[in-house]
């Protein structure tokens, strides 16, 4: 009898699981419909051309994430009316950016048991130029001012900043000669003045000043530092503690960028800065929510930024002097950029 009754609770139990897997199973699927569908009240998107120069109204450039047929794939709005129907290129990108008429675009590829990930540069019309194996999940992306160097940056283990066990594999491309970078860990590092070495030097998010410098993350001991790069010299020289994901303004003199800050949450650690790179001097922005993003200087006083939103993201604006306060310019968009 007591091995009936076992075997009656063992079907039962069976039966239970089941049916609560096939219902996760059935909620997840009407959930990825309702994404491909249309929301009443969100931004209107409209197939169309997408081009990477300058025209005569400034555009912005960035992920759609409104929920229909067009969702993540690169879409534009003017500049001056984000709020305004969206032109959708047909190219999907997790992660984006343009400078000079080159694009990089970040992107995955479904497999049987796993994704995997390129990273793609793109002319001014979005065609394909060429294509890198990535060797993780895409995390942050930029061009040079000229368009002459892409940069990405992949987590090769964990998927988020905020604790300690990730990893992250940073790669630079010359797209003149398609001279590539792979890894901007084999650079030398040089930390308080003197060569450093370390096994657990980890970096991320570049940004660029020129064909020959560039600013980005390196971490070790369990500290962060702004860095500056010598890609001729294959040198990376620390400059500053507690710096992350760097953002260089347009004339080159000032340096956004997320700062852990104390007494904040283990899992919302940061906020927004700006770092005077002449006097070191930093200034905290208005914005006083968490920000897990590279900003954009959307001007030579305006930092645009993604925070979590009901689509996934949506875009920030804050002045980058400290004062004013923060303002959303644009709903369900993430990885913005102006072509340029």
């Amino acid at each position: 009898m007591q091995n009936r009754t076992r075997v009656l609770i063992l079907l039962v139990a069976v039966l239970l699981l089941g049916t609560v897997g096939t219902g996760a199973v059935l909620y997840a699927s009407d959930r990825a419909a309702e994404r491909d569908q249309v929301q009443p009240g969100g931004p209107v998107v409209t197939p169309g051309p997408v081009v990477l120069r300058p025209g005569p109204a400034r555009t912005l450039v960035f992920r759609n994430l409104a929920w229909g047929p067009h969702r993540d794939e690169l879409a534009t709005v003017p500049a001056d009316h984000p709020d305004g129907p969206r032109t959708s290129s047909g190219v999907q990108c997790l992660r984006f950016h343009t400078a000079g008429g080159t694009g990089i675009c970040l992107q995955s590829e479904r497999g049987a048991l796993q994704d995997s990930y390129r990273a793609v540069v793109l002319d001014d019309h979005l065609k394909e130029l060429r294509s890198f194996p990535a060797a993780g999940i895409p995390t942050r992306s930029r061009v040079a001012p000229s368009g002459h160097l892409a940069a990405w940056t992949v987590f090769v283990s964990g998927d988020s900043y905020a604790g300690t066990d990730f990893s992250t594999r940073t790669s630079i491309v010359d797209v003149r000669d398609w001279n590539l970078r792979d890894n901007l860990e084999t650079f030398d590092v040089i930390k308080d003045g003197k060569p450093y070495r370390a096994p657990d030097v980890n970096i991320w998010g570049v940004t660029f000043a020129d064909d020959n410098t560039f600013y980005v993350t390196v971490a070790t001991g369990g500290q962060t530092y702004l860095a500056r790069g010598d890609l001729g010299a294959r040198t990376l020289t620390t400059l500053h503690q507690n710096v992350e994901c760097p953002s260089l303004s347009p004339d080159g003199t000032r340096i956004a960028y997320k700062k852990r800050v104390a007494g904040a949450p283990a899992d919302a650690p940061w906020r927004l800065y700006v770092l005077d790179l002449a006097t070191m001097t930093e200034t905290a922005t208005a914005e006083q929510r968490n920000i897990d993003d590279q900003a954009l200087w959307s001007d030579a006083s305006t930092l645009l930024y993604a925070l979590p939103g009901d689509f996934g993201a949506d875009l920030w604006t804050v002045p980058a002097d400290g004062g004013g306060a923060a303002a959303r310019v644009l709903e369900a968009a993430v990885a913005p950029a102006h072509p340029g």
